[in-house]
């Protein structure tokens, strides 16, 4: 283990042995950190905090801090992160609230560039890439391999599906299904995410099915309800229907975007 003397871990934390530990770095008494785990210098990990293995934390970002909401009173809520995630510079990641689950939680194979801003109660999954700025408000969700580009915004309560992407300045006030690929704000869907299903091994019967999947729910002016009762029988045969239509299928009350 190479701590800093200028760091300040409490001795009730539980690090691995080889975890790196930066100048003037604050490590709270409830953190676990997992093996192979670099912390830069002036990095703050506070609260119920669990990092899994091979995390790359880099200076001046705050881990697990105190949710920014009038309803918090100090609870021992949590976050909850998986394993080989980049943390880049001033980023900011909130545990969770009572009025969810208590937990935010980040999967593993992320990458999270300067200044993000990752809310309280947020649900990440894996491979996820949040460009300068990008920022989730509570409660959000965001699937597996999702892009945010600079200074995207999403509001609480929304759901990012899988293999979304999101361009720059987009603003996600309702959900964005798997797949769809949007801009502006309020974001607007401009077609599906055909690169990074190519990069994620879809093969053409594939795309094909998701054009398809797209342009009943974006060109044929359908309501969302009958879009998907189109979409059932396609979903049966192809998996990537499937997953499409599960994110439809989890759209609130604001429905998507349209």
């Amino acid at each position: 283990m190479s701590i800093d003397q200028t760091a300040r871990v409490h001795p009730d934390a539980e690090l691995a042995d080889d975890v790196e530990v930066g100048a003037f770095c604050v490590i709270g008494p409830h953190v676990r950190i997992g093996a192979g785990t670099r912390i830069a210098s002036h990095v703050v990990i506070d609260g119920h905090t669990t990092l899994g293995c091979d995390n790359q934390v880099h200076a001046f970002a705050a881990l697990g801090t105190e949710p920014q909401h009038r309803a918090y009173k100090g609870e021992p809520t949590r976050l909850e992160i998986g394993d080989r995630n980049i943390f880049r510079e001033y980023i900011s990641v909130h545990r969770g609230t009572m009025l969810d689950e208590g937990v935010t939680q980040i999967g593993s194979d992320n990458l999270f560039l300067a200044y993000v801003h990752i809310a309280h109660d947020c649900m990440l999954g894996d491979g996820i890439t949040m460009i300068n700025g990008a920022t989730l408000a509570g409660h959000v969700r965001v699937d597996d391999h999702c892009i945010l580009g600079s200074y995207t915004l999403v509001n609480q309560f929304r759901h990012i599906g899988k293999l979304a992407f999101l361009a720059y300045r987009s603003g996600a006030v309702q959900d964005v299904p798997a797949f769809v690929r949007c801009v502006e704000s309020p974001a607007t869907p401009h077609g599906i995410n055909s690169i990074g299903l190519r990069r994620h091994g879809y093969d053409k019967q594939d795309m094909a099915a998701i054009k398809q999947a797209y342009r009943i729910v974006y060109r044929s002016n359908l309501r969302l309800e009958q879009a998907k009762a189109e979409l059932r029988p396609l979903a049966s045969e192809n998996e990537a229907v499937a997953v499409m239509l599960e994110s439809l299928e989890r759209a609130g009350e604001r429905g998507i975007i349209r």
